[in-house]
């Protein structure tokens, strides 16, 4: 297993991956037409090329025998909305962190967060944030153990439905000077 920086060659292969672990985590959980409007407006070739040259973005990927089964989303530029929930200087935010089923219980999520954590501290960034569907358990209990602590509500729009999410926060110490990618 490696988790490398995505680059533009990945740009495809991430849209495929984006779009089938979001279908695999939330069919049957979200109305199929929300879900589909979600997909259509996040995941493609356009959308994840567009990620990728984005300087504020940076995208780590899991790959196992040259085979992509996992990614991490980052945004440097912070809240989308001014919030006291996050109350960083310099934020830097998971926007989307999925690994493929084959990967559970193997630690790669594991190895992928701690390289998120690392990365961001080494780029100067004071705190970590991410938003987490209220009904997902498994996952916020990863981000408990990867040293999250829940900061409040945030919602979420999912197509036409807005769900709640829980706002999740990760302190970190600042050594670093620049964004590392």
């Amino acid at each position: 297993m490696q988790i490398r920086p995505a680059t533009s060659a990945d740009a495809s292969t991430l849209a495929l991956l984006g779009e089938r672990l979001w279908r695999e985590t939330y069919t049957g959980l979200i109305p199929q037409s929300n879900l589909e409007l979600h997909l259509a407006a996040t995941f493609g070739l356009v959308q994840q090329t567009a990620e990728l040259v984005d300087p504020a973005n940076w995208t780590l990927v899991v790959e196992v025998d040259g085979v992509l089964l996992g990614y991490a989303l980052l945004q440097a530029h912070g809240p989308k909305a001014a919030t006291p929930q996050v109350p960083f200087e310099r934020p830097l935010e998971v926007a989307r962190f999925y690994v493929d089923r084959t990967l559970h219980g193997r630690g790669a999520a594991q190895v992928l967060m701690a390289e998120v954590l690392a990365r961001a501290e080494a780029a100067g960034h004071d705190g970590v944030w991410l938003q987490v569907w209220e009904q997902n358990p498994r996952a916020i209990r990863f981000y408990a153990k990867a040293g999250f602590s829940d900061a409040g509500d945030a919602t979420y729009r999912i197509g036409e439905q807005v769900d709640r999410d829980r706002l999740l926060v990760h302190t970190l110490m600042t050594r670093g000077t620049g964004l590392v990618s």
